[in-house]
């Protein structure tokens, strides 16, 4: 879900999950946990991270909000 949308996005953006990391001020271990769906970031960390990847945050909310299973 969220994980696959943050390495979909960073690929995008051309960016390792170092640089990435670098740019938000967040270890790459943390990152790979976000990318695996181990974690899940707080709303500060999400923006910071959409920031970094030049997507609005308003937009990423949407493709998560997709990427959820519907309810029947």
């Amino acid at each position: 879900m969220f994980g696959d949308l943050l390495q979909k996005a960073r690929l995008k953006a051309g960016m390792t999950q170092e640089e990435l990391a670098a740019t938000v001020r967040l270890t790459r271990e943390y990152i790979s946990l976000l990318e695996h769906d181990k974690r899940t970031p707080t709303i500060h960390v999400f923006i910071r991270l959409a920031r970094a990847l030049r997507v609005s945050p308003g937009t990423l909310i949407e493709q998560v909000e997709k990427s959820l299973p519907r309810k029947t």
